[in-house]
């Protein structure tokens, strides 16, 4: 059995990528024309954000990377579901190799559309919150999309400039795509981390029970707690502190790009302090049930995320400089441990010495 077959009798992406135009919601309301003259004007400001990101980051992306492009919720929907494939395939494609007990053609079947439909209303939710990616692809062509309606929308409940703000996010998911395009070896090693610490996560069907018992009993304290959600309950310590490895670096990757899109200025961005301030606040005020889906999701973890990767890089480089910073993309033993990213101070000085 191939690993791609493995797979696919767990999810059925073809079923997820259907769930998920469907259930979408619609973004807002836009003539043809309209929307022509977004996509052209978001593209010519992703154009625009390389060169500042290029000089404040002080990494270049190589000239064969390919170039971001433009998208709307269904297309984010369908390409996300490939890279969702490729990336857990594997996974459980092992997963079905240590069954004891191969289940028939039709429970495969049904399950695969069971799995493929709650991947579908994943998407679909993710689908108007996002507002671009760099996707890494797995086993495909890596790129940066920029999602247009999302945008406008946030544009416009923000009432900030279009134009400073589209280049404003443009910054933030450039320096992710010059992340993993200059820095040769971080996409599959974030890849790697990413399958090992799934592979794990997946409870094994003689731990399936206690897994549930645990769901049961814990997920109250757990949004009591504020933590990642449903991951804090099924897993382990050992798994938690594996979590915590990669944690760190989307903790890095992120506060790296905040830091980018905001240093950048407002020599290139005239109303960036306007924006970030707006910004910041609407990632405050969403509703009760978007907050507890958020939770649920992991959603709140990812927002500490780019507040303390930001830290971590801010300090680090008034401590040693940028260059002194970008030594963190040296090799995967240069990348900051969990307690550093709190204290970044540890990591100066367990790569710089003193």
């Amino acid at each position: 059995m191939s690993v791609q077959t493995a797979g696919t009798k767990f999810v059925d992406w073809e079923f997820a990528k259907a769930t998920g135009g469907r259930l979408v919601p619609a973004g807002p309301k836009v003539s043809a024309g309209e929307a022509a003259e977004v996509v052209a004007d978001i593209r010519a400001a992703a154009g625009r954000a390389q060169q500042p990101v290029a000089d404040t980051a002080r990494l270049h992306a190589p000239g064969d990377a390919p170039a971001p492009i433009v998208v709307d919720r269904p297309t984010w929907i369908a390409l996300n579901a490939d890279s969702m494939a490729s990336l857990m395939d594997p996974v459980l494609g092992k997963i079905a190799d240590a069954q004891k007990r191969a289940p028939g053609a039709a429970a495969r079947a049904v399950g695969g559309k069971v799995t493929g439909g709650e991947a579908g209303a994943l998407l679909a939710f993710m689908a108007g919150k996002v507002l671009g990616q760099y996707d890494l692809a797995p086993q495909g062509t890596p790129r940066l999309m920029l999602v247009a309606p999302n945008l406008v929308q946030v544009e416009r409940e923000l009432g900030v400039d279009p134009t400073d703000f589209r280049l404003w996010v443009c910054m933030h998911e450039e320096t992710h795509r010059v992340q993993f395009t200059a820095v040769p070896w971080l996409r599959d090693h974030l890849i790697e981390r990413v399958r090992t610490l799934a592979t794990d996560l997946v409870p094994d069907p003689e731990s399936l029970q206690d897994t549930l018992s645990r769901l049961t009993s814990q997920l109250p304290e757990a949004f009591r707690s504020g933590g990642t959600g449903l991951v804090d309950v099924i897993s382990t310590p050992e798994q938690r502190a594996e979590l915590a490895e990669v944690t760190a670096v989307m903790s890095l990757l992120e506060g790296h790009a905040d830091v980018v899109m905001d240093e950048v200025g407002p020599q290139v961005i005239p109303t960036v302090a306007t924006i970030r301030s707006r910004f910041n606040e609407r990632r405050k005020g969403v509703g009760a049930i978007d907050r507890v889906l958020r939770r649920l999701l992991g959603l709140e973890a990812k927002m500490r995320q780019y507040r303390d990767g930001a830290a971590f890089v801010r300090h680090v480089v008034d401590t040693v400089g940028v260059d002194g910073f970008n030594r963190v993309w040296e090799s995967p033993q240069t990348l900051p441990k969990p307690a550093e990213i709190e204290n970044p101070a540890a990591w100066v000085a367990r790569v710089h010495g003193g």
